[in-house]
């Protein structure tokens, strides 16, 4: 699901690290100007973000359009021929008949543009918050752009080019490139390890066909992890889950790791894979996976593969910043659920419509999931697993990140 990411370091982690430590309500940049934390909501189909408070009743802030040169990129795209192939490719298969125009967004430490991945247009810009321009672009290999990372001192963003099997990474402020490195095949999530020194990539594999049964497993591709130093980009391990699923008799489950959550500490890692209603914890030390969770189906959802959006169960992964709870969405069976990190029991399944990602609020007190099936973010309250409020925002909401913007800031776009 692009649609439907030594240490390490969650997703969301990285984007609790590019809020740096200001408090939840306003920071101060480099600069001296006042900040406000927010959360940039996605809307994939739509071609917008919504900014939103990042904390309390997490009311709407303002808008951004994301695609304000789509005219310009459509006239390069009809006057290719291979580019409008891949195009229409993506709008059949992982779009779900729809563009995807949004997938994964972060803000500048100083508050004045936010960093958006454009898949249908096989891109990266950076959008001025205060005049809702493009900073710059930078056009990925292949045909596809997808999920993104941040260094922690912000001054770097690696990008997934999902068709060419390559992570760029630039400059967060010129758009210039940086270093790139080699992944396995379809590149997803990016994770800075918090030090900076590292950065890992799971690739997922060939999630659009229909050769889902387990026995065609191999058919999907070279999935794994891929660790480079972040500095010189070079490979330094490589983790491939289906040996250490394979060594606890999961011969079955895939090996396409999806949305990954480290602990605090990061001696353990929890993530999801394709089909399954549920995730693994995977020990650094021992390298190998020392426990599993398999978490309630919905009775209405199919066991047909081939019904999973993008090879999705579930999708969507996040804890509590104290490492005591996890966060599941539980994307195909249509809920999210809090689970006790120690004992592994859920908490009450609360009903969502398609949540297909999972971060944290800003003052850490609640998971914030994104209802892409009901045009929605809704919060639930870590402590007891209950649903908080939803608010409405754009068309089909994926990637949600914190960040920044001016304390006065009340949008760009519509």
């Amino acid at each position: 699901m692009a649609a439907f990411r030594p240490g390490h370091l969650c997703a969301v982690a990285a984007a609790l690290v590019l809020s740096v430590t200001a408090p939840a309500t306003t920071a101060q940049a480099a600069s001296g100007a006042a900040l406000r934390e927010v959360m940039f909501v996605g809307n994939n189909w739509e071609g917008t973000a919504d900014v939103i408070k990042s904390t309390g009743d997490f009311a709407k802030v303002g808008r951004i359009n994301v695609i304000p040169d789509k005219d310009a990129r459509m006239a390069e795209i009809n006057a290719d021929p291979i580019k409008w192939i891949y195009f229409t490719a993506i709008r059949n298969g992982v779009g779900e008949g729809h563009d995807q125009f949004v997938d994964d967004m972060y803000s500048t430490p100083d508050g004045k543009s936010v960093v958006v991945s454009r898949p249908s247009f096989a891109d990266v810009v950076s959008i001025n918050l205060s005049t809702g321009a493009i900073n710059w672009r930078f056009p990925v290999s292949g045909y596809r752009s997808d999920h993104m990372a941040v260094s922690p001192d912000g001054t770097r963003v690696a990008v997934s080019a999902s068709t060419a099997n390559t992570v760029h990474v630039l400059d967060i402020n010129t758009g210039k490139q940086v270093g790139s490195f080699a992944t396995g095949d379809k590149p997803h999530e990016n994770i800075f390890t918090k030090d900076g020194k590292y950065i890992y990539n799971m690739a997922i594999g060939d999630v659009n066909t229909s050769l889902d049964a387990p026995w065609l497993d191999w058919t999907k591709g070279d999935r794994r992890i891929t660790v480079v130093d972040a500095t010189t980009y070079k490979q330094v391990k490589i983790i491939d889950m289906r040996q250490r699923l394979d060594a606890i008799g999961l011969t079955d489950y895939s090996d396409a790791v999806r949305p990954a959550v480290f602990s605090p500490d990061e001696s353990k890692l929890y993530f999801q894979v394709s089909f399954f209603n549920g995730f693994f914890e995977y020990d650094l030390a021992s390298d190998s996976i020392t426990r599993t969770k398999t978490l309630p189906k919905n009775p209405a959802t199919s066991d047909d593969r081939t019904t999973f959006v993008n090879d999705s169960r579930h999708h969507g992964l996040s804890m509590s910043p104290d490492g005591s709870k996890l966060c599941v969405a539980g994307t195909m069976d249509d809920y999210a659920t809090v689970v006790n990190r120690s004992t592994l029991q859920e908490g009450p399944l609360v009903t969502a419509s398609k949540p297909y990602w999972a971060t944290v609020s800003g003052d850490g007190k609640d998971c914030v999931i994104s209802e892409s099936g009901a045009d929605q973010v809704t919060a639930i309250d870590f402590a007891t697993g209950k649903k908080v409020l939803s608010i409405p925002v754009g068309d089909h909401p994926q990637r949600v990140r914190l960040g920044h913007v001016a304390a006065d800031w009340t949008g760009t776009g519509s």
